[in-house]
Protein backbone atom coordinates (compact mmCIF):
# COMPACT_ATOMS: atom_id res chain seq x y z
CA UNK A 1 0.00 0.00 0.00
CA UNK A 2 1.08 3.37 -0.57
CA UNK A 3 0.15 6.70 1.13
CA UNK A 4 -0.25 9.85 -0.11
CA UNK A 5 0.03 13.07 1.44
CA UNK A 6 -1.70 16.39 0.53
CA UNK A 7 -0.38 19.55 1.92
CA UNK A 8 -1.38 22.97 1.39
CA UNK A 9 1.64 25.32 0.31
CA UNK A 10 0.13 28.24 1.80
CA UNK A 11 2.46 31.56 2.12
CA UNK A 12 2.64 32.54 5.61
CA UNK A 13 3.53 36.22 5.48
CA UNK A 14 6.24 36.45 8.25
CA UNK A 15 6.38 40.54 8.31
CA UNK A 16 3.14 43.05 8.74
CA UNK A 17 3.00 45.54 5.62
CA UNK A 18 3.87 48.73 7.28
CA UNK A 19 0.89 51.09 7.51
CA UNK A 20 1.44 54.16 5.19
CA UNK A 21 0.33 57.41 6.49
CA UNK A 22 -1.12 60.27 4.03
CA UNK A 23 0.55 62.98 3.09
CA UNK A 24 -2.43 65.22 2.64
CA UNK A 25 -3.77 68.07 4.53
CA UNK A 26 -7.21 66.83 4.80
CA UNK A 27 -8.88 63.74 5.94
CA UNK A 28 -8.59 61.91 8.99
CA UNK A 29 -5.37 60.98 10.96
CA UNK A 30 -4.71 57.07 11.29
CA UNK A 31 -2.51 57.29 14.57
CA UNK A 32 -4.38 57.25 18.00
CA UNK A 33 -3.32 58.97 21.44
CA UNK A 34 -0.98 56.38 22.45
CA UNK A 35 1.07 55.86 18.77
CA UNK A 36 1.44 59.09 18.60
CA UNK A 37 2.81 59.57 22.28
CA UNK A 38 4.68 56.49 21.76
CA UNK A 39 6.06 57.91 18.37
CA UNK A 40 6.81 61.39 20.62
CA UNK A 41 8.44 59.73 23.10
CA UNK A 42 11.16 57.77 20.71
CA UNK A 43 12.15 61.60 19.87
CA UNK A 44 12.27 63.36 23.32
CA UNK A 45 11.90 60.97 26.04
CA UNK A 46 12.31 63.36 28.49
CA UNK A 47 8.48 64.26 28.15
CA UNK A 48 5.69 63.37 30.65
CA UNK A 49 4.04 60.45 29.30
CA UNK A 50 0.54 61.66 30.95
CA UNK A 51 1.31 65.31 29.31
CA UNK A 52 1.72 64.03 25.88
CA UNK A 53 -1.25 61.73 26.14
CA UNK A 54 -3.38 64.67 26.54
CA UNK A 55 -1.83 66.62 24.36
CA UNK A 56 -1.98 63.96 21.39
CA UNK A 57 -5.59 63.88 22.05
CA UNK A 58 -5.86 67.21 21.40
CA UNK A 59 -4.48 66.76 17.98
CA UNK A 60 -6.92 64.11 16.84
CA UNK A 61 -9.92 65.81 18.27
CA UNK A 62 -9.22 69.30 16.84
CA UNK A 63 -8.16 67.64 13.67
CA UNK A 64 -11.16 65.51 13.37
CA UNK A 65 -13.60 68.38 13.93
CA UNK A 66 -11.88 70.39 11.21
CA UNK A 67 -11.43 67.47 8.70
CA UNK A 68 -7.53 68.07 8.91
CA UNK A 69 -4.93 64.99 9.01
CA UNK A 70 -4.13 64.65 12.62
CA UNK A 71 -0.93 62.49 11.73
CA UNK A 72 0.44 65.51 9.66
CA UNK A 73 -0.28 68.42 12.13
CA UNK A 74 1.12 66.36 14.72
CA UNK A 75 4.19 66.04 12.45
CA UNK A 76 4.60 69.92 12.20
CA UNK A 77 4.25 70.44 15.27
CA UNK A 78 6.87 67.93 15.96
CA UNK A 79 9.29 69.43 13.41
CA UNK A 80 8.18 73.08 14.22
CA UNK A 81 8.69 72.77 18.41
CA UNK A 82 11.42 70.63 17.98
CA UNK A 83 9.43 68.07 19.58
CA UNK A 84 8.37 70.53 22.00
CA UNK A 85 11.96 71.68 22.67
CA UNK A 86 11.41 75.05 21.25
CA UNK A 87 14.22 77.24 20.78
CA UNK A 88 13.76 79.64 18.49
CA UNK A 89 11.66 82.92 18.94
CA UNK A 90 8.64 80.12 20.11
CA UNK A 91 8.53 79.52 23.75
CA UNK A 92 6.97 77.33 25.30
CA UNK A 93 4.14 79.60 27.85
CA UNK A 94 3.07 80.81 24.05
CA UNK A 95 1.36 77.60 23.24
CA UNK A 96 2.56 78.44 19.44
CA UNK A 97 2.78 75.05 18.38
CA UNK A 98 3.40 75.73 14.48
CA UNK A 99 5.25 79.26 14.70
CA UNK A 100 2.14 81.30 13.86
CA UNK A 101 3.54 84.66 13.17
CA UNK A 102 6.65 84.10 14.01
CA UNK A 103 8.77 85.97 11.73
CA UNK A 104 11.98 88.03 13.87
CA UNK A 105 12.72 89.56 17.05
CA UNK A 106 10.11 91.94 16.60
CA UNK A 107 7.50 89.74 15.90
CA UNK A 108 7.83 86.40 17.78
CA UNK A 109 4.71 84.85 17.06
CA UNK A 110 1.09 84.47 18.43
CA UNK A 111 0.62 83.32 21.96
CA UNK A 112 -2.66 81.08 23.15
CA UNK A 113 -3.63 81.00 26.47
CA UNK A 114 -4.06 77.25 26.40
CA UNK A 115 -2.41 74.38 25.32
CA UNK A 116 -5.85 73.45 23.41
CA UNK A 117 -6.14 76.70 22.11
CA UNK A 118 -2.49 76.56 20.28
CA UNK A 119 -3.71 72.89 19.06
CA UNK A 120 -6.61 74.83 17.44
CA UNK A 121 -5.24 77.95 15.97
CA UNK A 122 -2.59 75.24 14.42
CA UNK A 123 -5.55 73.09 13.21
CA UNK A 124 -7.43 76.43 11.62
CA UNK A 125 -4.14 77.18 10.15
CA UNK A 126 -3.46 74.32 8.42
CA UNK A 127 -7.51 74.60 7.33
CA UNK A 128 -6.80 77.54 5.14
CA UNK A 129 -3.49 76.34 3.10
CA UNK A 130 -5.33 72.52 2.80
CA UNK A 131 -9.47 73.52 1.49
CA UNK A 132 -10.41 76.06 -0.95
CA UNK A 133 -13.65 76.24 0.45
CA UNK A 134 -14.54 79.40 1.97
CA UNK A 135 -15.93 77.39 5.19
CA UNK A 136 -17.18 78.07 8.46
CA UNK A 137 -14.75 76.27 10.96
CA UNK A 138 -16.54 74.24 13.26
CA UNK A 139 -14.94 75.69 16.28
CA UNK A 140 -14.64 79.65 16.91
CA UNK A 141 -11.63 81.35 14.73
CA UNK A 142 -8.69 81.85 17.12
CA UNK A 143 -6.15 81.65 14.52
CA UNK A 144 -5.56 85.72 13.40
CA UNK A 145 -3.58 84.86 10.49
CA UNK A 146 -6.58 82.80 9.13
CA UNK A 147 -7.68 85.21 6.78
CA UNK A 148 -4.32 85.95 4.97
CA UNK A 149 -3.44 82.69 3.80
CA UNK A 150 -4.47 83.32 -0.10
CA UNK A 151 -5.34 81.66 -2.18
CA UNK A 152 -6.53 79.37 -0.03
CA UNK A 153 -5.91 75.52 -0.67
CA UNK A 154 -2.75 76.40 -2.21
CA UNK A 155 -0.84 73.19 -0.03
CA UNK A 156 -3.19 69.95 -0.42
CA UNK A 157 -0.05 67.97 0.77
CA UNK A 158 2.56 68.59 2.74
CA UNK A 159 4.78 68.99 -0.20
CA UNK A 160 3.44 72.35 -1.20
CA UNK A 161 4.04 73.95 2.04
CA UNK A 162 7.56 74.61 1.34
CA UNK A 163 8.12 78.05 0.51
CA UNK A 164 4.75 79.03 1.34
CA UNK A 165 3.86 78.11 4.50
CA UNK A 166 7.64 77.99 5.38
CA UNK A 167 10.24 79.70 3.45
CA UNK A 168 12.38 76.53 3.43
CA UNK A 169 12.22 74.46 0.51
CA UNK A 170 12.88 71.29 1.39
CA UNK A 171 10.08 71.74 4.59
CA UNK A 172 7.97 69.43 2.62
CA UNK A 173 10.54 66.71 2.60
CA UNK A 174 11.14 67.30 6.25
CA UNK A 175 7.61 66.60 7.41
CA UNK A 176 7.67 63.66 4.87
CA UNK A 177 10.72 61.93 6.80
CA UNK A 178 8.95 62.57 10.34
CA UNK A 179 5.79 60.91 8.80
CA UNK A 180 7.70 58.27 7.41
CA UNK A 181 9.57 57.59 10.98
CA UNK A 182 5.71 57.92 12.38
CA UNK A 183 4.50 55.01 10.17
CA UNK A 184 6.48 52.55 12.27
CA UNK A 185 4.16 53.46 15.08
CA UNK A 186 1.02 52.49 13.74
CA UNK A 187 0.74 48.90 14.29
Amino acid sequence: HSLLIFTNCKTIPTEKKQVELSRKILGQGILNELQLTNFFLSQNPNYNYEDMITFAGYYISEAAQENINSDVAFAQMCLETGYLSFGNLVTKEMHNYCGLGAIDENNKGEWFKTEQEGVRAHIQHLHAYGTTEEVTLKNQLIDKRYKWVRPRGKAPTVFELAGTWAADKEYGQKLNVILSKMETFAK
